[in-house]
């Protein structure tokens, strides 16, 4: 039987885990088996610049956190080497992060997800991935806004270019009016 003061450790992990969990928007689970010290330090270098916390766990106590904070159905693959990656901010960073490592690393293996507290399944998993970063989401709803106003700026400066708005209203004047009556059919040749 473990001693007191194991028991106490191990319940502090799991009380960390539990909040961790509870305070994040997402999550992956990983087998990270039969990768090299360099690949490993690479991948936790790139989760700790998109803010992604990335913990090797024991499954146990990874297994009691899940009790508490509902997630239930992470239960079943929590076998074997487990990792888990969680994002207070971000959604796809993460599961962005750890399919692309996984393509390259054939023992690596993403095993399950959660978002905002309810586990998703490898396809939901696989389309969080392949969304762009949210920098490039800004990037393209800003310019979607942008885009009115631009084509109204161009407009303004078209007019301008042409000697403003009185001599595009002369223009317009002086350009003969086409609205003849459209010619009779003749009638056809017998």
């Amino acid at each position: 039987m473990p001693s007191q003061s194991v028991l106490e450790q191990k319940k502090a992990i799991v009380a960390e885990l539990s909040e961790r969990l509870k305070n994040s928007v997402t999550g992956v689970v990983v087998c990270y088996e039969g990768i090299n010290t360099e690949d490993d330090t690479k991948l936790r270098k790139e989760l700790r610049e998109n803010n992604i916390q990335y913990t090797v766990v024991k499954n146990t106590l990874l297994s009691r956190a899940c009790d508490e904070v509902g997630l239930e159905d992470l239960k079943p693959v929590l076998e074997g080497t487990t990792a888990i990656a969680t994002s207070d901010s971000e959604y796809a960073a993460a599961a962005r992060i750890l399919c692309n490592y996984a393509k390259d690393h054939d023992n690596f293996k993403v095993k399950s997800a959660y978002l905002d507290g309810a586990v998703i399944d490898m396809d939901t998993i696989t389309a969080l991935s392949k969304l762009p970063t949210r920098e490039v989401l800004l990037a393209n709803v800003l310019g979607a806004f942008q885009a009115p106003i631009a084509s109204f700026a161009r407009a303004v400066q078209a007019i301008v270019d042409k000697g403003g708005v009185e001599a595009c209203a002369a223009e317009a004047e002086a350009a003969p009016a086409e609205t003849e009556a459209p010619a009779e059919e003749a009638p056809a040749a017998e």
